[in-house]
């Protein structure tokens, strides 16, 4: 790790913008930069500038912005920092006024335009400056106070001195950004730098043994900078590491600690780009994620195919799973949780829709069959994320023995069979019609008298079994009913599912009423854009006083649309009457419980008359035509008689 050229990324430009009071020396630091030699003759404001990729070490070009600051100029100043890869922000060092207006109005400026890019401080004239100056002394409390200044220096257009410097490092935070990586305040590398090194270190650990011997840093100094480390070499990273941190080393060789205090110490050092260098040799962004194309997801075909996990990746999980389950109890608990994604960016379940959508122990701990739940919900809502984990926590193989694209619904349903292990199934409903204590109750959660309405969609998930020991995953995503609209807006909103339920209050002819519209509007969208459904009714809250009329209704309801019965549940008793069966039962049959509404009756009258009128004419023509052919030979007999 001593030597090698930096990998820039995928950028193609990087586009810097240079502002600054005026008569701070903008234009002259540009064109002395470009032309490489003082220009004395320069214009006030300079067409855009460019560099040639060969002109710095990168070997990516720079688009150098000149600006006014002028107020009739201050619009076009704003629309070019938003442009900006980075800002170049400079002062005059014979006119101390102008450096203190980079705290009194420049760098608040650019936060209240909310400018992301990194800001090089740039102190033009030096050759005019006659007292003593300590630049790092004087620039401190400035970096401290603005963090997103990334270094000072100063220069001479006049003198030639440090002007290629400027914007070196310009490019250099744009294609070597300190912000993902190091913490300058605390001066310790940030948390997803310490994840992302982790998995390089495990990956580059053949042997397991918790350490980079000689062996194995000499192949991955080959795979990041492709040249080797002499033996010498080797000796010194270590006695290096070992003389600031005894840990770093041990018998083995360079431990895990070893390794990251190497890259801080790159850092400091102001050789960033190493560690960037290593990073994006296996596959790292610019925000420390797997890049999309190290990743190589298949896309589905059509909207109603789903991604599942395959057989292989699943086998795979229930490994890691044991592997990480310390205690062996069977449960990952939160710290056993975070090992296992410590070389991911983060804990992907940490955040909605996953962090409540499996049951979970009281101390937030998950079982397998939790585990397995929570892959196959990620899987299905966002597949680049799943493989993304997958490779984050050691799965070494690519997406498609790992994601499964399932066929589509609509063939399915005309071969009236799923091979489909994953399904997803719509929850709709009115207000307080005990859509949400249904998901809880999937996850064997207690009913709770206490009404939340519920804001957002939400998703559930879990295991469910099914005859002759066959296990099927079902996720419930619940749509609010003031959310149905929106939903419905999107043609292909319906696509992505295999089954949906309509849940009423079994009591309340009001909550019946609204149940069937809202069946009625997804049967609609179904029929219109070909993504129907299977359908069922679910009659909640029958733990309450039976109203004979909703009873009726309901099953007069059915029976019209061609459905089956409504499914009666309590869960506040417990009677949840195989309702998460029968929901899976139905999705496995997409032939099934599609409701008719009244324009596909009115479409199947159609094609029925259309088929009678075709068979009445058929039969019409083969009389005509049996006709026919007894007179030709009825007359032939005649004629031979004569």
């Amino acid at each position: 790790m001593l030597s090698g050229g930096p990998i820039s990324g995928a950028r193609t430009s990087v586009r810097i913008v240079v502002v600054g009071d005026r008569g701070t020396g903008k234009s002259s630091l540009i064109a002395a930069a470009a032309a490489e030699t003082f220009r004395p003759d320069v214009p006030p404001l300079l067409p855009p500038t460019r560099l040639p990729a060969d002109f710095y070490p990168e070997n990516t070009p720079i688009v150098i912005i000149d600006t006014s600051s002028s107020l009739e100029n201050r619009g076009r100043l704003a629309e070019e920092l938003k442009r900006a890869d980075a800002v170049v922000l400079t002062y005059a060092c014979d006119q101390p006024s102008t450096l203190n207006r980079l705290s009194s109005f420049w760098l608040h400026e650019l936060r209240r335009l909310e400018i992301r890019a990194p800001v090089i401080v740039a102190g033009c004239k030096l050759d005019r400056r006659d007292a003593e100056y300590n630049l790092s002394v004087e620039m401190l409390p400035l970096m401290q106070q603005f963090r997103e200044i990334e270094t000072c220096i100063e220069c001479s257009a006049a003198n030639m001195l440090q002007v290629q410097e400027v914007f070196y490092f310009a490019q250099k935070a744009v294609l070597h950004p300190t912000a993902p990586l190091f913490d300058q305040e605390t001066q310790a590398l940030k948390p997803r730098c310490v994840r992302a090194l982790k998995r390089i270190f495990i990956l580059c650990d053949h042997d397991m043994d918790g350490a980079l011997n000689d062996e194995e840093l000499n192949e991955f100094q080959v795979k990041c900078f492709n040249a080797p480390l002499q033996p010498a070499e080797i000796v010194g990273v270590k006695r290096v590491v070992q003389e600031k941190l005894h840990e770093g080393v041990n018998e083995f060789g360079l431990t895990l600690t070893g390794f990251l205090f190497l890259h801080a110490l790159f850092i400091e050092k102001g050789r960033i780009e190493t560690t960037w260098t290593v990073l994006r040799k296996f596959g790292y962004n610019d925000e420390l994620k797997l890049r999309d194309d190290y990743l190589s997801i298949p896309n589905k075909k059509a909207p109603d195919q789903s991604v599942e996990l395959t057989s292989e990746a699943i086998e795979f999980l229930k490994g890691i799973f044991s592997t990480f389950d310390d205690d062996k109890d069977e449960v990952l608990r939160e710290s056993e949780l975070e090992d296992l994604f410590s070389t991911a960016p983060e804990s992907p379940w940490d955040e909605v829709p996953y962090r409540d959508a499996v049951e979970r122990t009281p101390w937030r701990g998950l079982s397998l069959s939790g585990f397995l739940s929570e892959w196959a919900l990620m899987t299905s809502l966002d597949p680049a994320q799943s493989i993304a984990n997958l490779i984050y926590v050691g799965h070494n193989c690519n997406a498609e023995s790992a994601l499964n694209i399932t066929r589509r619904r609509t063939v399915d349903r005309k071969k009236q069979h799923t091979e489909r292990n994953v399904f997803q199934c719509l929850v709709f409903g009115p207000k307080r019609a005990g859509k949400s204590a249904l998901l809880m109750s999937l996850l064997g959660r207690p009913f709770s008298e206490n009404y939340i309405p519920t804001i957002g969609e939400q998703y559930v998930v879990n295991i469910v079994d099914q005859y002759k020991g066959n296990k099927k995953t079902l996720i419930l995503r619940e749509i609010p009913e003031d959310g149905v609209q929106k939903l419905l807006s999107d043609k292909e909103s319906l696509a992505a599912s295999d089954v949906a339920v309509f849940v009423y209050d079994s009591s309340s002819e009001h909550s019946l009423k609204a149940a069937i519209e809202l069946l009625s509007n997804v049967a609609r969208q179904g029929e219109e854009t070909g993504f129907g459904m299977p359908c069922l009714l679910i009659a909640a809250k029958n733990d309450l006083d039976s109203n004979s009329t909703v009873n009726k209704d309901s099953a007069k309801i059915c029976l019209d649309m061609r459905m089956d019965a409504p499914i009666p549940v309590s869960v506040k008793e417990r009677d949840l009457n195989d309702v998460f069966s029968r929901i899976v039962n139905a999705a496995e049959r997409p032939h099934l419980s599609i409701p008719e509404t009244d324009l596909s009756r009115s479409r199947k009258r159609y094609r029925q008359i259309v088929t009678n009128t075709f068979m009445c004419l058929s039969v019409g023509a083969a009389a005509t035509f049996i006709g026919l052919a007894a007179y030709r030979a009825y007359a032939a007999r005649k004629n031979s008689s004569g």
